[in-house]
């Protein structure tokens, strides 16, 4: 099978499967791609997970459950021929969507998912002076008294009305000053 070829870019769809069929969808999925060559068309097979910590008799058992039972996200470009092979996938149901149109996750969608993580580089480090770019406090200048990458958050020093106050930022409403 020949796919015709698109200049497309590959986005997150949600498909739906028979309960207990999620990584047997994943698995299919996974072999038709290697056996058709269509690497190119399909970029990630994800069933989300959570690890559970249970207390039982005073000794913890870790164990992994899925957090959409059900469900199957899948990083892929849409062409009629991969939404075929997708939706003829033994254990699947169908793409989630009106009727038969699948409705690709929107950036904030997959972000909030934990699905793509968007790292951010920041040049910026305590001491620093920073212009606020968004929100409440706009166009105040500061001086960063924390940075926490993994929440992806700084502290930052304004004076206002002759008084210092700090507040919290997300990286991207400030903007150092050289």
């Amino acid at each position: 099978m020949q796919i015709e070829n698109t200049s497309a870019v590959p986005q997150w769809y949600v498909v739906h499967t028979y309960s207990g069929y999620e990584n047997k969808v994943k698995a299919n999925l996974e072999k038709i791609i290697e056996n058709r060559g269509l690497q190119d068309y399909f970029f990630e097979i994800v069933v989300p997970m959570i690890e559970e910590i249970e207390k039982k008799d005073g000794k913890e058992k870790t164990s992994l459950k899925k957090v959409f039972p059900g469900y199957v996200l899948i990083k892929m470009i849409m062409t009629d021929d991969t939404w075929f092979i997708v939706r003829n996938t033994r254990g699947a149901t169908g793409f989630v969507g009106p009727g038969s149109k699948p409705v690709p996750l929107t950036e904030e969608e997959v972000y909030s998912l934990g699905i793509e993580q968007v790292e951010y580089v920041v040049d910026i480090e305590v001491g620093d002076s920073v212009r606020v770019l968004s929100g409440p406090l706009e166009s105040f200048t500061g001086v960063v008294e924390e940075v926490n990458p993994e929440k992806e958050r700084l502290r930052v020093t304004v004076s206002m009305f002759g008084r210092e106050v700090s507040a919290e930022f997300e990286f991207n409403q400030v903007q150092k000053l050289f």
